[in-house]
């Protein structure tokens, strides 16, 4: 993918900055996870994975 692509993509969600993340592209605002099927993102929030919390580790409250 071409950085300028890269640059330009955000979350579907809330619209925030993804970072890289091995095999997926990761939304910090909304601590949700997309990943990449054939080399593109899945950007559809709908099938988001949540991200781990670290202080609850598997997403739990």
């Amino acid at each position: 993918m071409q950085q300028w692509v890269r640059d330009a993509l955000r979350c579907p969600k809330c619209r925030g900055r993804l970072r890289d993340a091995p095999g997926r592209l990761e939304c910090v605002a909304c601590r949700l996870a997309y990943p990449f099927r054939d080399t593109f993102p899945l950007l559809l929030a709908g099938r988001a994975e949540p991200l781990d919390d670290p202080v609850h580790p598997g997403g739990a409250s």
